[in-house]
């Protein structure tokens, strides 16, 4: 693993370009994530206000899970794509502000493919416009997570199905996937 330098982050990111829809093609196991979640994917959308909504979902034994919150620029002075990132949990009772760095390590000229880490280094995801990834693509953003310190043998894979599931289905209302993930499930 590389020394902990300070990691390098992504500047001039166009928040319009980076909207829409993300799919989770690898991360680091995290306790807000249930273990055997599929079809995990993001969606962002630009606020009037600059601020963006997040919408998280993951599918659990067949139901839809989902969080969702906001993100803005941690400083909006800066040209660096360095975001927070909030949300209310639990997500069944949301009365807990979360909030947590969202930074953009790599992002390719056409907002395709995106690696996104953490100061702590305890957090990575990469993230595709598709719910599959080149071989090439991934080993060069798995690279690069190794250059800014991460240890990239805890990266996961994550299912995702093609065509992926549809907008809406079954819900987990009570938000049992999040309580399984919090106990580690």
């Amino acid at each position: 693993m590389a020394s902990k330098k300070e990691m390098e982050v992504v500047k001039g990111v166009d928040l319009k370009r980076y909207m829409e829809r993300w799919y989770e093609i690898a991360s680091f196991p995290s306790r807000f994530q249930p273990k055997n979640g599929v079809n995990t994917r993001a969606t962002y959308t630009l606020n009037e206000d600059g601020t963006v909504h997040v919408l998280n979902e993951t599918w659990n034994d067949g139901k839809r899970g989902y969080i969702e919150g906001s993100a803005y620029k941690a400083d909006p002075n800066s040209d660096e794509a360095k975001l927070k990132v909030k949300f209310y949990v639990p997500p069944f009772l949301p009365i807990i502000p979360v909030v947590g760095d969202y930074w953009v390590l790599s992002l390719d000229d056409d907002y395709q493919y995106a690696l996104i880490g953490q100061p702590s280094r305890k957090y990575l995801w990469i993230l595709c416009r598709k719910t599959h990834m080149e071989d090439e693509i991934y080993n060069q953003l798995v690279e690069k997570a190794k250059e800014e310190g991460y240890d990239v043998e805890k990266l996961h894979r994550t299912p995702q199905t093609d065509p992926p599931p549809e907008e809406e289905g079954p819900k987990d209302t009570k938000g049992i996937w999040w309580i399984k993930s919090i106990l580690g499930k």
